[in-house]
């Protein structure tokens, strides 16, 4: 489970990461990050029903918050610059969960190298 000052909480923080951040996609999901002034790197999930119903959501979800734990662990520790992250999951994560990992660590990287590049708010 990821520490409370690392999960993304309030739908207006999810909102604002989505509408104004970067966003990253490959075949199984897709990132969008915001790079913020805090000191923490905080992250959300968006599994929706077209996934599938309520267990294979949730098992999504399970997958994806192992997956993302060390990365945001290493983006907290070693980071100058903080970023809230939203990961939204698509059909494909769950008809192809081997690919899962692959794709969340490239898109991770990516979404928060050019949430560096642009200028904080």
């Amino acid at each position: 489970m990821l520490p409370a000052s690392n999960r993304l909480r309030s739908s207006a923080d999810f909102a604002r990461t989505v509408r104004s951040g970067v966003r990253v996609g490959r075949p199984t999901l897709v990132v969008h990050a915001l790079r913020h002034s805090g000191d923490a790197t905080r992250v959300g999930f968006v599994v929706s029903k077209a996934v599938g119903g309520a267990v294979v959501r949730n098992r999504v979800k399970r997958r994806l918050r192992a997956l993302a734990r060390p990365l945001v662990m290493v983006g907290s520790a070693g980071r100058a610059a903080s970023c809230d992250l939203v990961v939204r999951a698509l059909p494909a994560a769950n008809t192809e969960p081997g690919r899962l990992a692959d794709d969340l660590a490239g898109a991770w990287q990516a979404a928060y190298d050019k949430a560096l590049a642009v200028t904080a708010p």
